[in-house]
């Protein structure tokens, strides 16, 4: 088990990130009927507004009915609609999952394999996120060492066994820096850019920004190749 919660994924063929708060609200409304608007924004980590407009959504697609107990309290209740589109929603996420896992691994792999060809033997990453934690483990398959991650949010803590690090200068010597952030990872890269420069940048294909020009090449092979 990781440490830190991961941030949704920016990849088109990951899970929406609205269909994951409403397998949210759901799974929690079928383990507790008896549980709460902002017990439910409080597990999910969205804003207690937010958790309010599912619930009535949930409602309005007959998915949730709502009934009122004494002490001005209500308990919801998944209707068969709510338990079938529950079902279909593990579903979808699962595969994502799966799908996003078998993607992040073979190009974390890849960029782990052109680190140990130009010699770059300390590598860190920018972004703690599951494509991090996937990180670590393609690492144990190639002669380079993983020496953190670097990630003002989370600095002091750790993840996926790495010390997490507010800024470079903390992180020590490091001579290439695999994008990890999910939820700025273009930001990440420009600052990249500036701090450690272009050609030890190095950025995975499915985040969807630019590469840097001397992964273009590794990026197309991956392409006609891609199952």
């Amino acid at each position: 088990m990781t440490e830190t919660t991961a941030a949704a994924r920016p990849d088109d063929e990951s899970f929406a990130n609205q269909d994951e708060i409403l397998l949210g609200v759901l799974t929690a409304i079928d383990r507790d009927a008896n549980t709460s608007q902002r017990t439910i924004s409080r597990e999910l980590d969205v804003a207690l507004g937010l958790a309010n407009s599912y619930l009535k959504r949930c409602v309005r697609k007959g998915l949730i009915k709502i009934q009122q107990v004494p002490r001005r309290r209500y308990v919801y209740y998944l209707t068969p609609q709510g338990f079938s589109e529950k079902a279909r929603l593990t579903s979808q996420y699962l595969s994502a999952s799966f799908t996003f896992f078998r993607r992040a691994r073979s190009q974390m792999s890849e960029l782990m394999g052109l680190c140990e060809r130009n010699g770059w033997r300390r590598v860190a990453f920018a972004g703690v996120s599951e494509l991090a934690e996937v990180g670590t483990m393609c690492a144990r398959d190639f002669k380079i060492e993983i020496v953190g991650i670097v990630d003002a949010k989370a600095a002091g803590s750790h993840y996926a066994g790495l010390p997490v690090h507010a800024d470079w200068a903390r992180a020590g010597t490091v001579d290439a820096v695999i994008v990890t952030d999910l939820t700025a990872s273009a930001r990440v890269r420009d600052a990249l850019f500036e701090q450690i420069g272009v050609e030890r940048t190095l950025v995975p294909g499915l985040l969807r920004i630019a590469l840097p020009r001397s992964q273009k090449g590794d990026a197309k092979n991956e392409a006609a190749t891609a199952p």
